[in-house]
């Protein structure tokens, strides 16, 4: 395996994407963010203290997946042309699911920028309502899907962990 992320001399640097074709890139991404019946009861009114919840925390995964390369080392700044941050709200488990989308056309892939997005939205929602429940739980970040690149379309198999349990998924 060849490890893309080091130079000859073993030392961290940017993959360089130059040679690659430009091509349509769509990355989906998803986090469940699990809280106490009285957060997520508060949450679901529209009646947290700090304003509306899903609003701020979908602006804020939308800026995240914007900044990426500030955040994670090695990641290309990308001109993302869309980003779409969605919640579903399951009230039989007190969660919250979202779900990210970024798209570009580009050298190289939006999967860390999709995470990102799913990921600080995940945390924005877990900031807005910590008063309430501090025991809040952010789980199962993950890639849903990619599309484009050399692999074309990927979405997540059989290939799972032992012991990677998808109930109530």
């Amino acid at each position: 395996m060849v490890l893309t992320h080091l130079n000859q001399r073993g030392e961290a640097s940017m993959v360089d994407v130059t040679d690659k074709s430009v091509s349509e890139r769509i990355a989906r991404a998803e986090s469940l963010v699990c809280m106490s019946a009285e957060a997520f009861g508060q949450l679901q009114a529209g009646q947290n203290k700090k304003g509306d919840v899903l609003a701020t925390a979908r602006i804020a995964g939308i800026q995240a997946a914007k900044k990426t390369a500030d955040l994670i080392p090695l990641c290309h700044p990308l001109a993302l042309t869309r980003v779409q941050v969605d919640f579903e709200l399951e009230p039989e488990y007190n969660r919250v699911r979202i779900a990210s989308f970024c798209k570009l056309a580009g050298r190289t892939g939006v999967e860390m920028e999709a995470l990102t997005a799913a990921s600080i939205a995940a945390l924005t929602i877990y900031d807005m309502c910590k008063a309430v429940d501090p025991a809040i739980t952010i789980a199962h970040t993950r890639l849903r899907e990619k599309i484009g690149g050399k692999r074309g379309h990927w979405v997540p198999g059989e290939s799972r962990a032992a012991g990677d349990v998808e109930e109530h998924w």
